[in-house]
């Protein structure tokens, strides 16, 4: 049986003291164990303990006089007092004191070891609930966490738009968030109550989206044996989040234009019009500007989305917001897996911070979701985080880009240089190999859909 648990013995009795150490080690304890108060004193000051067990009378000041040095730790460790049983009296003022329980001489080892695990287990319990307590105090808006000067901004943002009835384009690399700054949109304004509809344009086939969208008749094409009312119908009197609109075919953009201009549609194969009150979000990680520029996107509809647009921070611009969404996703972790992980060293919280997580939030929350996997100890150290992490790879990807293009010639001349379709080519190739060929990860890294990705390498 191991523990990870570390406990101070102070005992003036040279043969009890030296059974207990024996016994509490042979449980798996780590055990420091010393002779008088003073001493004491001096290991609590070099390291907090997970249990202090002393006896109460010893040489010099008793074992009381150790309750005022606990109250100097940022996590006091529980207290067990051994007393003789004509002190009794004075244990219940060591309880008052501050200590957790106490037991008489002579011991009875099992019941001494019982009372042991029962007070380290009190402890764990007592710091989870600490901990979720100061995870709850962390400032949310709609279950986005953030106190960084950026969230702050757009939090201010977000309830300055609720309010209003317009469409809203929100935009952000992958991983930042940009579902959740949607649902709070709708969580704040007057269609809270209303149905709150999520598509991903991304993820239905082209031939499929104008019925998904706007519905059809009854034999509007062959399988369509029945009426079916699309999602714009579905969410009426609500919202409706269109996730990844930078994947919409052209052809789709313009009815959507016509929905947001006047809320009309008209369903697939049906004659009739059909007037809708939805409110619009569209959710992009591609620069919309760069794609009306080379014809994928609608300038009319870009500048109809832009009336509120709102930029989700990247995770490198929220400082501190680093550690608390890494403790909130350990905690969650813990209460998923019922493990006990009490959070994370200096060290891989400094790892953490000098990492860019290109990724964003879903990066961190699936490199803390390992590290809490592979971790054996009571803190997640450095060793269980992703080696990228460790080794700062983030930056492959620009030097891959580097790499990429060729040095320009010494003469200036400019017909030595690759066309932007082959430095596009060989990045993308670059990114897959430093991704080990991971198509999901490669296109986060890139900040594009795997739907594009794969029509890039065709």
């Amino acid at each position: 049986m191991t523990h990870s648990e570390h406990i101070l013995l102070v005992e003036d009795d040279r043969g009890l003291r030296e059974l207990l150490q024996e016994e509490l080690e042979a449980e798996g304890y780590r055990v420091s164990a010393c002779a008088d108060a003073e001493t004491g004193v001096q290991l609590l000051h070099k390291q907090t303990p997970d249990l202090l067990v002393s006896d109460l009378r010893l040489p010099g000041a008793d074992g009381l006089s150790l309750l005022p040095a606990l109250r100097q730790c940022s996590t006091p460790p529980a207290v067990l007092i051994i007393t003789a049983f004509g002190s009794v009296q004075q244990a219940v003022k060591a309880l008052q004191a501050g200590a957790d329980d106490f037991l008489t001489k002579p011991l009875e080892m099992d019941h001494f070891l019982l009372t042991v695990g029962r007070l380290l287990e009190n402890r764990r319990l007592r710091n989870e609930v600490q901990h979720y307590r100061s995870l709850l105090a962390v400032e949310q808006f709609n279950g986005i966490i953030g106190q960084s000067p950026a969230m702050q901004q757009l939090f201010h943002q977000i309830r300055q738009i609720a309010s209003a009835d317009g469409p809203v384009l929100v935009q952000g690399e992958s991983g930042t968030g940009k579902e959740l700054v949607a649902r709070a949109l709708h969580d704040q304004s007057a269609r809270r109550d209303g149905p709150y509809m999520v598509v991903n344009c991304g993820g239905i086939p082209s031939e499929l989206m104008e019925s998904e969208f706007f519905g059809h008749a009854a034999g509007a094409f062959t399988g369509a044996r029945n009426q079916r009312a699309g999602l714009f119908q579905q969410a009426d009197g609500g919202t409706l989040l269109l996730d990844e609109l930078g994947e919409m075919p052209l052809a789709l953009q313009a009815k959507l234009l016509r929905v947001l201009q006047d809320g009309k549609l008209r369903p697939v194969g049906s004659d009739h019009e059909m007037q809708v009150d939805v409110r619009i979000i569209a959710a992009t990680n591609r620069n919309l500007t760069e794609a009306v520029a080379d014809g994928s996107f609608r300038e009319d509809l870009f500048y109809r989305l832009e009336t509120f647009a709102l930029q989700v921070p990247p995770l490198r611009a929220r400082g501190d917001d680093v550690q608390r969404l890494a403790e909130f996703f350990l905690t969650r972790f813990n209460a998923r897996q019922q493990r006990r992980i009490q959070g994370f060293s200096d060290a891989a919280l400094a790892a953490l911070q000098r990492y860019a997580f290109p990724g964003n939030v879903r990066e961190l929350q699936n490199a803390v979701e390992r590290a809490a996997t592979f971790c054996d100890t009571t803190l997640i150290e450095v060793r269980h985080l992703p080696q990228r992490i460790v080794e700062h790879p983030t930056e492959q990807p620009a030097m891959a880009l580097a790499e990429a293009t060729p040095t320009l010639p010494g003469d200036g001349e400019a017909g030595d240089l690759p066309s932007l379709e082959t430095v596009q080519r060989n990045y993308i190739h670059q990114v897959l190999q430093a991704t080990g060929g991971n198509k999901r990860r490669a296109a986060d890294i890139l900040g594009i859909t795997r739907r594009t990705l794969y029509r890039w390498l065709e």
